[in-house]
């Protein structure tokens, strides 16, 4: 019984966290993985092991999912979704095709304040 309320209230809280942001947070976060998925060429490092694009931008939802409610902004995404594996705390990685190596983090909030000097964000 306990194990059902518990599945219960994950899947409300699923259920509740884009309910809960501001669509141009949602946007925000919706343009970060569309960056994630056009790296074609790039490899995303996970606790070592590399995957593509499109496994990336499905874990990312998957976390974003489970996180909830807890993100409620883009910054937000970055810091509990898309910078570290929250079973081993291991920095995410992007391995570009020219061998290059990034922090999740750092590249995304690059291109968070990109899209923020093009859109005149704060949106007024």
């Amino acid at each position: 019984m306990a194990r059902l309320l518990a599945i219960a209230f994950l899947t409300l809280a699923v259920a509740a966290g884009a309910d809960d942001r501001l669509p141009a947070e949602n946007a925000r976060i919706e343009y970060l993985l569309g960056i994630v998925a056009s790296l074609r060429d790039a490899q995303f490092i996970r606790n070592g092991t590399s995957y593509d694009s499109a496994a990336a931008v499905e874990h990312l939802r998957v976390k974003l999912r489970v996180a909830g409610s807890h993100v409620k902004t883009a910054e937000d995404f970055i810091r509990y979704c898309a910078s570290a594996s929250s079973v081993s705390g291991t920095p995410y990685e992007i391995r570009f095709s020219d061998g290059r190596i990034v922090l999740s983090a750092d590249f995304l909030r690059q291109k968070l304040t990109e899209f923020d000097r093009e859109s005149a964000w704060p949106l007024k």
